[in-house]
């Protein structure tokens, strides 16, 4: 019986593939990349038409040999790596790896993993594509020219161990231009003047809007106060209304920026781990008696392309589900990018309508429940009908002063009823105030004037989302390279998050600098997005790849020799602290670990002394004398644990509040919610009502341990989840792993006890240890 051999990436991915191909077929997963170029060399000949030296990636031997075997029992073997240009590269080092004939059709792809779409791929081999083939080789040897050549140059003019990325270097200099636009931004003092009206019983509010012929501007205190001076005795008469119908128009599918970038507002998720989460839905998920299915298309695309069939399907179900009226076109016209659109993919949308959130979420895991809901929501959302609002915008004049008023309501909800975006960070809100019946010539009751200070505002930092917008917009990488970018720049220590915001560390902002004046093309944002459109063409056909790398590396090379003459060597200033080192008396200085801030002795290497940065909370420690401080766990997640560790272990994850509980006077914890504060006790056993908003609201709560003996971060089926070297991470068998700046921890089958070292829920046996920056 002729037998066909299928090779993939991940094992859940051949799982659910195999539930559809039957016996005469078996699948194999290669673990990801199985060639690379080598880590301790250059590994690219720039002489030989740079040619790269790939060989198999360490640890992967068992894999190639158990692959090797596969392939020589098979009549046919089909590569069903990603459909992107990575997973190209992956079959075609597979393809090199395992002897395979250059010419053979053995390439397939799906953008989905279904029934329909693998058996339709698997009847549809293709070879494999050179050209993607080639743009992708291009990146990975731009990159490692980039890298392997201006990391040394770092560790000699400014620090050892520094490393520098061709994409991760312009991200940096985003945010480092951010922060210079926010250092030079001069305030400027403005008011606003509402006046507080009424129409018989019903009152509202109406913002000055003009003064004669032109637009309001209050610069002044003494200003507004002239002005209120001047409207004394002024009658309020309503001059103009307008009333209009407009449509909202649904938003589009996800593609890979707009998911990651809603996933982070709406559930607060960092890009890495929507496409972590997104993946595992993608590659399948058991769904018992159904057994593994692929719940939502492929996750890297920048085309918000929907099938005909997927959008039949969608709008069979809208229909019988909320009405005829909710069925949309479906068609949006493409908004405007910066580059081209790959539209090979479709956009990310559930395989099926008909599988509902809910009826899978006994399947899923939270995180995979929450971001499958979303994508499903949205995707429904796009192919109904825009939402009809009707809006109404008043003119009231008082003399020389016209004061507006603006209200609306929604006359038809269309998409709305399944989904609304999330608000853009740094937008204001909609007015969706009603308003009383208003008509031209109204005399309205003046109740009160109020004049309100305001100041100009910097642009806001960078969050997750707002970069990978930023990054999308400018054509700086794709799709496949944003949460990369973002968590790199972040493990190289050149910029930090503090409150969801991305501050740069001096050391990004010198290593920005010194770029910006020796390599300007490669910090250069326009000169970035070129090359990614060079990769484009790469791919398409139209460039050579061998020739793109020429033109960029004999400018690059030149100016790299010219640098290491030129510049000096760069001091990174250490901020010295009031704290003496304890073997040698030496004013302790702060540093930048991988973990963050750390106090670490100067006199390096001859004294190798450190310790944790506490920040401290103002809260004292409900168990000793000691003060509550704020530490980051291994995998960099915040906690606060007492000061006095190791010898008082209480930890907690939430933030301490100096307000004791009212039932049982203990410690309570500031919680966070989308956007909102609540106020719990830190104590599992206390039935106290959480205390929202000066309101007291009852609800079911569980909490982290609050004491020492008790039982970590409550599951439902084990002790404890959480892990102390992953910071509260999910860990059904383990304690912990080592303890990054907290101390050392053993494995034990059950969390019976919590330290101040690496997060709530941990067992301590050994000393602090922070590593040193």
């Amino acid at each position: 019986m002729e037998k066909t051999l299928v090779i993939v990436e991940s094992p859940a991915k051949a799982k659910s593939i195999g539930k559809f191909l039957g016996s005469k077929y078996s699948v194999k997963a290669s673990m990801g990349h199985i060639r690379d170029l080598p880590k301790s060399q250059f590994g690219v000949d720039p002489d030989k038409g740079f040619e790269p030296k790939y060989i198999a990636i360490r640890g992967k031997g068992d894999i190639i040999k158990e692959l090797r075997t596969a392939v020589k029992k098979a009549d046919r073997v089909l590569l069903a790596s990603d459909p992107d240009r990575e997973g190209e590269a992956i079959a075609w080092h597979l393809q090199h790896l395992l002897g395979l004939d250059p010419g053979q059709k053995c390439r397939i792809e799906f953008n989905e993993i279904t029934k329909n779409a693998v058996l339709s791929a698997v009847k549809n081999p293709r070879p494999i594509d050179d050209n993607r083939v080639n743009a992708q080789q291009a990146r990975r040897i731009l990159d490692r020219l980039v890298g392997y050549n201006l990391s040394p140059l770092l560790w000699k003019k400014v620090k050892k161990g520094l490393s520098a990325g061709r994409v991760q270097s312009v991200a940096v200099r985003l945010i480092c231009d951010r922060e210079e636009e926010i250092d030079s931004f001069i305030q400027e003092e403005y008011w606003t003047l509402t006046a507080l009206l009424a129409k018989g019983k019903e009152s509202f509010e109406a913002r000055l809007h003009r003064i004669g012929g032109q637009k309001a501007e209050i610069p002044s205190e003494a200003r507004v106060n002239e002005i209120q001076e001047d409207l004394k005795g002024k009658s309020f008469v309503v001059a103009k209304v307008a009333r209009r119908e407009k449509l909202r128009q649904p938003p589009a599918p996800f593609i890979t920026s707009s998911l990651q970038q809603e996933a982070y507002r709406k559930l607060n998720f960092a890009a890495r781990k929507t496409m972590s989460v997104a993946q595992q839905l993608y590659e399948g998920i058991d769904l018992g008696k159904e057994g593994p299915s692929g719940l939502i298309t492929y996750i890297r695309t920048d085309s918000t392309r929907v099938s005909d069939t997927a959008r039949q399907e969608a709008a069979d179900f809208i229909s019988k589900r909320y009405g005829k009226e909710y069925v949309g076109s479906g068609v949006r016209p493409a908004a405007a990018t910066k580059g081209k659109i790959q539209d090979a993919h479709e956009a990310v949308r559930p395989t099926s309508v008909d599988r509902e959130p809910e009826s899978v979420k006994t399947f899923l895991t939270s995180d995979q429940y929450r971001l499958y809901r979303l994508v499903w929501d949205r995707f429904m959302a796009s192919q109904m009908s825009p939402a009809v609002i009707d809006t109404t915008s008043v003119d009231i004049k008082a003399g020389n002063y016209t004061f507006r008023v603006t209200g609306s309501i929604i006359k038809f909800n269309g998409y709305m009823r399944v989904y609304t975006e999330a608000r853009e960070e740094g937008t204001e809100e909609e007015d969706n105030r009603t308003l009383p019946q208003l008509a031209e010539g109204d005399r309205l009751d003046r109740k009160a004037l109020v004049p309100k200070q305001h100041f100009t505002q910097p642009p806001p930092r960078y969050s997750d989302a707002t970069l990978i917008k930023a990054l999308e917009e400018k054509g700086i990488g794709r799709p496949s390279t944003y949460a990369p970018i973002v968590e790199t720049i972040q493990k190289r220590g050149y910029v930090v998050k503090e409150k969801k915001q991305f501050y740069p560390t001096e050391l990004g902002i010198v290593v920005v600098n010194l770029l910006k004046e020796y390599f300007k093309d490669i910090i250069d944002v326009e000169f970035t997005a070129a090359m990614e459109d060079k990769l484009d063409n790469i791919e398409e056909g139209d460039t050579q790849w061998v020739g793109v790398l020429k033109d960029f590396y004999v400018p690059f090379r030149e100016i790299l020799t010219r640098a290491e003459k030129e510049i000096g060597h760069v001091d990174l200033a250490d901020e010295v602290t009031d704290e003496l080192c304890e073997n040698c008396s030496r004013n302790l200085v702060i540093k930048m670990g991988r973990y963050g801030k750390f106090l670490a002795c100067p006199g390096f290497p001859e004294c190798r002394y450190t310790r944790p940065l506490l920040e401290p909370t103002g809260v004292k420690c409900p168990q000793c004398a000691g003060e509550l401080v704020l530490r980051r766990s291994k995998k960099g997640r915040t906690f606060y644990g007492c000061s006095s560790y190791p010898d008082c272990q209480f930890t907690v994850w939430d933030r301490p509040s100096q307000e004791k509980c009212p039932e049982c006077g203990g410690m309570m914890v500031i919680k966070k919610n989308r956007g909102k504060e609540t106020l719990k006790c830190s104590s599992p056993d206390c039935g106290i009502q959480d205390k929202k908003d000066g309101e007291e609201k009852e609800t079911a709560r569980k909490a982290p341990a609050s004491a020492a003996g008790k039982t970590g971060t409550g599951t439902k089926k084990t002790a404890s989840k959480a892990a102390a070297g992953k910071g509260g991470a999910d860990s059904k068998k383990t304690a912990s792993k080592a303890a990054g700046k907290g101390g050392a921890v053993k494995k034990t089958k059950k969390v019976t006890g919590s330290s101040g070292g690496e997060g709530p829920a941990q067992k301590k046996t050994g000393k602090i240890a922070s590593g040193r920056g």
